[in-house]
């Protein structure tokens, strides 16, 4: 997550990490402390209309997605498991942010339209994240698109952000963009593993010896 603001995590966030690691406390805890803390600021905030508190404590437990990394790395403890982990927990946090704002939409704005918006951003982001996975496992690369996980979810924070300090329609115009540009992410990664696969296919027929079935 927020892959493109790595580069200074380690800077602001060194002290944090530090006093962390002295205290004796394990990335895993980082990991699953910031998913509740994710999972509890948006179900709870947003369908109440708390839209800007709502965005200020997400944000705080989200930046310990960056903290519960740089933990591992300093202490030399980084694994296979946190990084299921930490991949887990973040399909967990997205789904509470968009399911909080599709519940907001629902209840606090009577407008089923936009929940159905807020539910269609929910149902690509979580869709692309299992095209990217799915790949993987396959042996595919697959990654990028117009909107990879951190650009949606800066979107979204923003978007609710402005609106909670009632700027109008900003909250709506991010939900769309995010509906439309995740499910292009989908067809873009769909596309990339396509391509692969066929050159996969296309290798197999030309090595194979001539007359041979492949």
């Amino acid at each position: 997550m927020l892959e493109r603001f790595r580069s200074l995590s380690g800077l602001v966030l060194g002290p944090v990490v530090r006093f962390l690691i002295r205290r004796g406390v394990s990335p895993d805890v980082v990991t699953v402390a910031g998913t509740i803390g994710v999972v509890l600021g948006a179900l709870v905030c947003f369908p109440q209309g708390w839209l800007w508190q709502g965005v200020l404590v997400v944000t705080v437990f989200v930046v310990s997605d960056m903290i519960d990394g740089l933990m591992a790395k300093t202490t030399g403890t980084a694994s296979a498991w946190g990084a299921f982990l930490d991949s887990t927990s973040d399909r967990l946090g997205d789904a509470a942010v968009f399911g909080g704002l599709l519940l907001f939409f629902a209840y606090r704005e009577d407008s089923t339209l936009w929940a159905a918006v807020a539910l269609a951003g929910l149902v690509f982001g979580q869709w692309t994240s299992y095209v990217k996975a799915r790949a993987e496992s396959l042996g595919f690369t697959c990654g990028g698109g117009l909107a990879a996980r951190a650009d949606r979810l800066v979107i979204v924070l923003v978007g609710a952000f402005l609106a909670g300090l009632g700027v109008p329609y900003v909250l709506e115009a991010a939900m769309a963009l995010l509906a439309v540009t995740s499910m292009i992410t989908v067809f873009q990664r769909i596309e990339q593993v396509r391509r692969q696969a066929k050159g996969r296919r296309g290798s197999s027929s030309s090595s194979a010896p001539h007359g041979q079935p492949v």
